[in-house]
Formats: C-alpha cells, structure tokens, sequence
C-alpha cells in the first residue's frame, strides 16, 4: 500500500475530518468552481482517481453529493449536532472504504446508505432501537420534499423535522432515503435487509403519519 492509500485507510484526509465549521471557513462546503469541460469528468473517473489516493477527487465528490448527505444526516437524526458527527462519520467510512466500492450502484447510492448506516448508528446509540412489524399494505400518500421550499418555509420544515422523530427508526430511514436521497426501494431494500414490500409498507406509513401530524401545519 503506497502512502496515500495508507493515508486514506488512516483517516489523515483533512477535508473529511474537519468539522463542518472548519470546511466552511475553508470553502470546501461549497461546489467549487469548475474550469470549461471540467464537467464532463463523472463520478466514475472521480472515484477512480480517489482510490489512487487523489484528495481533491474526493473532495469533488463529495461537494457534488454534499447537501444530500447533509440532509439524510440531518433527517435521520433529526438535529443538527448528531448530524454533524454523521456526516463526520459517513466522509470518513468513505473514504477509508474506497476500495471496497465495486461502482455495482452509483456513487451517489453508495455513500447514501453509509451517511444513513452513520445517522441510525447515532441514533440507536442515543435511544432504544424501536420494534417495528411489518404488514402487507399498498403504497400510498405522497409527501411533498421540503427542501426545494426551505428558505421560504423555515418553519413547516422544522414542523416536517420534528414530524420524522417521532417516526420509528426504520421508518424514517426509509422514508429519507426514499424522498430526499432519491435510492429506488430495491437499494433500500438491500440497505435494511427487508423485502421491496416491506420497504413499500414503512414508508405507506411513515407517509401517512407525517400526514396526520402535518396536517395543521399545512392548512395554516
């Protein structure tokens, strides 16, 4: 192992362990700007040039997917601080499990399911993991994604926020991944060891409750 794999595999990328206060201060929280053409490199390409121990290919890719995994971070866990020590955690499991990335999903797929496996671990390790049953119920109610309004509607997005914690855990994870992470069930699925239908069930459910809680809110 050359001595940037060994970096990689230590943890030593300085973009991944800087707090989300130091990337900011040090731009790397934003989508840098890209020479003419520079667009046109794609996930692929990146991931590639990372597992040769290339920091700034990583640091591109996780600016491109960067507010999505904030905000399954954020979503999950349901306040900020927790999700800064997933996000923390998810950049760093990527990182130093690169080559193990086989490129079977897309990238984006991949470090979805680890910034969630990050979240629920904070989750689980701060409260009793809930008891879930599964039930054979059909699709149903469409929950609108929030953030697409989130300048303008501040407050129904803390209501939706406050909303998902009282989901149980593998409800508001599917759900999440479901809505704002944009996986297929199938991904889902294979991320929580559950059948298609059963992901189908959890987020009937956990749509329908938001539903219910969500309901003054919306109407007000």
């Amino acid at each position: 192992m050359d001595d940037q794999k060994a970096d990689r595999h230590a943890g030593m990328y300085d973009p991944v362990s800087a707090s989300l206060g130091e990337r900011r201060r040090a731009g790397l929280h934003r989508t840098e700007r890209k020479i003419p053409g520079e667009h046109d490199v794609d996930d692929a390409a990146l991931v590639a040039q990372a597992k040769q121990g290339d920091h700034r290919a990583f640091a591109e890719l996780v600016n491109r997917h960067r507010s999505k995994i904030e905000y399954v971070c954020l979503q999950i866990t349901c306040n900020h601080s927790d999700a800064e020590d997933a996000l923390q955690e998810a950049l760093t499991a990527a990182w130093q499990n690169l080559d193990k990335f086989r490129g079977d999903a897309r990238f984006a797929t991949w470090i979805h399911r680890i910034a969630a496996n990050s979240s629920l671990a904070i989750v689980k390790r701060r409260k009793p993991v809930d008891s879930i049953d599964a039930a054979s119920e059909e699709f149903g109610i469409l929950l609108e994604d929030p953030s697409a309004e989130f300048d303008d509607r501040l407050t129904t997005v803390d209501a939706v926020r406050r909303a998902l914690a009282t989901l149980p855990d593998d409800f508001r994870v599917a759900i999440v991944l479901a809505e704002f992470a944009s996986l297929p069930y199938t991904d889902i699925a294979e991320h929580q060891g559950v059948s298609v239908a059963t992901v189908k069930t959890r987020i009937h459910r956990a749509r329908k409750k938001l539903a219910e809680i969500l309901a003054p809110t919306m109407n007000s």
